[in-house]
């Protein structure tokens, strides 16, 4: 049985993470939208998924469509049997499961919807027969556009991003301000490429409720198999997906004080974790042809920082890898921000009398305790969790995996 995923771009899925995973024979296949008609009509597929731009499209060239399918005019899923395409819309499930997971409910909540796609009227679907006060769309050219929402929807209690806006590898904007509305209450986006897009990054500063589009994707996706198959999974099946996803896709970023250890840590956590290792100081070396260290002494600490930052915003859009940063890495929030896009921030404290001082310019330069003063606070906003090095090397990294797997299986 063979099974597949179409989309325009499909660089930023997770689907073959999913299904190959469970078993099954699973690829990706990217079409222009003059294919994807032709696609429906050749067959070669048990079953396929089915994404953003062309939901709607597939909604229509489906022979059959389940009664969700029919009126949202969205369909994600779809099963070839007996000579038929029957399309179905699992995409509703992993909206409701999503907001389960957290706690939160349409009932009564005025809803702003961004974009106006099969997505988005999956979403419209699920907060209306979610007893929802109001649902509108957000849209380039709607009622309530990118100019005059803040007057227009200043309301909304809950904000749902169904836009590729913030995706992989455009990950340095945002559909909305969150600030505009004064009554928002919870946020979520049904990206989950990076793990924590820009408008997740000012909902977590704004200590909203939130959650990125990785549970709403593993869960259709299992409904999607419990169609292929006539099979039935279990919430805890949807759980260990999405669980795995993490454990592969996001970046372990370590910082802390300069031989806090972090470059011996991140080596033995990305052998054993079977991931990429890079050492943000050797890519500046790599990049410059020196050291940090000499171009600090020779250029300066600023002209330093803005290549560190350059260097930074690169390696922030990989996945899967270990990072280990320069001490002075977290003091610019442009860094911590992009780091925090696909990675966990897990700060190293080592005691301050056990670091060396011999090749870092900055700690010679103002010692070891005012070094540490200068760069607390900036330490303390940048962490998502603390480990410290106070045991073996390798009793630390596996504090340091679990410590990673747990704050970002919490993100999602």
């Amino acid at each position: 049985m063979k099974y597949c995923l179409i989309g325009k771009k499909l660089s930023h899925s997770y689907s073959c993470d999913v299904h190959c995973g469970r078993g099954f024979d699973y690829t990706l296949k990217e079409l222009d939208e003059e294919q994807v008609s032709p696609f429906f009509v050749a067959g070669g597929y048990d079953g396929f998924n089915v994404t953003i731009p062309y939901k709607k499209n597939a909604a229509a060239l489906s022979d059959v469509l389940s009664r969700e399918a029919c009126e949202t005019g969205s369909v994600n899923t779809v099963k070839r049997e007996n000579g038929k395409l029957y399309g179905y819309n699992t995409d509703i499930g992993g909206v409701y499961y999503m907001l389960k997971r957290k706690g939160v409910s349409f009932r009564d909540k005025s809803v702003l919807i961004g974009g106006t796609g099969g997505a988005a009227q999956t979403v419209f679907y699920c907060a209306k027969n979610g007893g929802a006060k109001s649902v509108r769309f957000l849209s380039r050219s709607g009622g309530i556009n990118y100019n005059n929402y803040p007057q227009l929807a200043g309301d909304t209690q809950i904000f749902i991003n169904a836009t590729p806006v913030g995706m992989y590898p455009e990950t340095d904007v945002a559909p909305v301000d969150l600030a505009a509305f004064k009554n928002a209450e919870a946020v979520f986006d049904l990206i989950y490429n990076p793990f924590l897009t820009k408008l997740l990054r000012q909902a977590e500063k704004l200590k909203l409720v939130y959650s990125n589009g990785l549970s709403m994707l593993a869960e259709q996706a299992l409904l999607a198999e419990d169609i292929w198959t006539g099979g039935a999974h279990k919430e805890s099946e949807t759980e260990e997906v999405i669980r795995g996803i993490v454990k592969r896709r996001g970046n372990i970023v370590l910082f802390g004080m300069p031989s806090a250890g972090k470059t011996v840590l991140g080596k033995l956590v990305a052998g054993v974790a079977g991931r990429k290792f890079i050492d943000t100081d050797e890519e500046i070396e790599k990049a410059i042809g020196r050291t940090p260290a000499e171009i600090i002494k020779t250029d300066g600490e600023a002209k330093f920082r803005e290549i560190e930052t350059a260097v930074i915003k690169t390696v922030a859009k990989t996945s899967g890898a270990v990072i280990a940063l320069g001490g002075g890495a977290p003091i610019r929030e442009e860094n911590v921000d992009a780091l925090k896009s696909n990675g966990v921030l897990i700060r190293i404290d080592r005691d301050l009398s056990e670091l060396i001082t011999d090749g870092r310019p900055m700690s010679q330069k103002k010692g070891v305790l005012a070094l540490y003063e200068e760069r607390k606070e900036a330490y303390e906003r940048a962490t998502d969790t603390v480990v410290k090095n106070d045991r073996s090397a390798e009793v630390v990294a596996k504090e340091i995996l679990k410590a990673y797997e747990d704050t970002c299986y919490k993100r999602c």
